[in-house]
């Protein structure tokens, strides 16, 4: 059970004094006190998860504190408790806020359960707003670049109308994020955002994920079931990797498209709707409709207004921002302590190709916030996917000495982690000689750390 600070504000002693050891034996931390002005103190120094408040206090009594708390705290559940409750003191203290109200003389299990219920409403409070958080945070195009600028201008432009949009851009880019901020700034953005990813359903569901079915359509169809265009009817469609969709369903959306209706899988009766289609794919489509595998008819309804998500190598100035932003969303998700690229470090990353975009650069950063050690993140603490000889060659500007010793260098170091340092291992890994290989870790300035042990 998580640990929570409770205040307890009653003018009884004997009542503080057992509410006190009945929740310091369900392991929270309480203080307690006796009147109004002392219990509004406390609140205004230090951050406290729930309040037991007694209605009847000398002076200012629990009313008046409730009233007044309300103004000036983030997060506090008070339990209102009376010796003599009437109907109206406890609707009156149900429309100031208190989340339960509990009549004297106290039953123990009654004050348990009320804490219980209160702590069950702060969690879901917190993960409501780490949710909200995260959510917020997905749905932003994070950078300074001018590619990145011009992004949000054609976002900002394409989002009023209801026109249809085709997001062009490389797996990882960020195609979901650039829809989900045009329906964000729509005149549709309270209706439903609905995605369907094309590649991910199978061909003979697609159909049916996307008009629905009646019972009976086929077989497993137990139940009626409405599909992705009626959800997002008012709102906004996102058809994420539509150029993997087969012609047969290509054909049905097409009709969609121009009737704005369609009928369920197995019904003869027409739905009438209104969605915007956002569509996005990684894919040339031009090159598909050659191969015979897209519709021509289909991509011109579809290309309304092209918008292309630039790759990550073609921005590289964002990527010491991005590897912050998501340092610091990691750090806040995990309850880490917060790090940062070191310098040389941020070097290897601009140096990067980046085959995956910001999608490999986020799932590099969730890991080195976990795993790494340090404050500072270092160059040999950066496990990057993909070619080792990519790493710094800055498009083929680094001398070709340099590089080649930064890919030996990175690659020694990571043969002597996966040996625990052990050089004649890691020699004999490398298919090397022993003195050879400590001729080239003097060399390359590795050193073999007293920590790390000896052979």
């Amino acid at each position: 059970m998580v640990t929570r600070n409770i205040l307890v504000v009653d003018d009884e002693e004997s009542i503080r004094h057992t509410l006190r050891d009945i929740l310091e034996d369900e392991g929270h931390r309480v203080e307690c006190c006796g009147d109004g002005e002392t219990a509004l103190s406390r609140v205004e120094g230090k951050s406290f998860d729930i309040m037991l408040l007694d209605v009847w206090l000398p002076g200012m009594d629990g009313l008046e504190v409730l009233a007044k708390i309300q103004d000036r705290r983030d997060s506090l559940e008070i339990i209102m408790i009376s010796g003599h409750a009437t109907v109206e003191t406890a609707v009156k203290a149900t429309k100031l806020g208190a989340s339960d109200f509990i009549e004297k003389p106290l039953s123990l299990e009654r004050i348990l359960l009320a804490v219980s219920s209160a702590i069950r409403k702060l969690d879901l409070e917190q993960r409501n707003l780490l949710l909200s958080d995260q959510v917020s945070r997905e749905v932003n195009l994070v950078g300074d670049s001018e590619a990145i600028q011009s992004l949000l201008e054609q976002i900002r432009k394409a989002a009023p109308a209801s026109s249809r949009v085709l997001i062009l851009g490389e797996n990882g880019t960020g195609k979901e994020v650039v829809a989900r901020l045009i329906h964000a700034q729509s005149a549709r953005a309270s209706g439903s955002f609905v995605e369907v990813n094309c590649a991910a359903i199978p061909t003979e569901l697609i159909e049916s994920e996307l008009f629905g079915h009646r019972k009976g359509a086929f077989t497993g169809a137990t139940e009626h079931k409405k599909g992705k265009f009626l959800l997002a009817d008012g709102g906004t469609l996102f058809l994420d990797e539509v150029g993997d969709m087969s012609l047969q369903t290509q054909a049905k959306v097409l009709r969609v498209l121009e009737e704005q209706s369609f009928e369920p899988v197995g019904d003869t009766e027409g739905r009438k709707v209104d969605v915007r289609v956002i569509a996005a794919t990684n894919k040339d489509l031009t090159e598909e409709i050659e191969k015979g595998t897209f519709r021509e008819d289909l991509y011109y309804r579809l290309n309304v207004i092209p918008i292309t998500v630039p790759p990550l190598r073609e921005r590289v100035e964002d990527i010491p921002l991005l590897c912050s932003y998501y340092l610091e969303f990691y750090a806040r998700q995990y309850g880490l302590p917060d790090k940062k690229l070191s310098a040389p470090a941020e070097e290897v990353l601009k140096g990067y190709r980046w085959p995956g975009n910001v999608r490999e650069l986020r799932n590099l950063m969730e890991r080195v916030m976990i795993m790494s050690p340090n404050a500072a993140i270092q160059p040999e603490e950066l496990p990057v996917q993909g070619d080792l000889a990519a790493l710094s060659l800055r498009d083929g500007k680094t001398p070709l000495k340099a590089a080649r010793e930064e890919f030996e260098r990175t690659y020694i170091l990571r043969a002597l982690d996966r040996n625990a340092w052990h050089v004649t291992r890691t020699a004999e890994d490398l298919q090397i000689e022993r003195r050879h290989l400590y001729r080239r870790m003097a060399t390359l300035g590795i050193r073999k750390e007293k920590s790390h042990g000896d052979d």
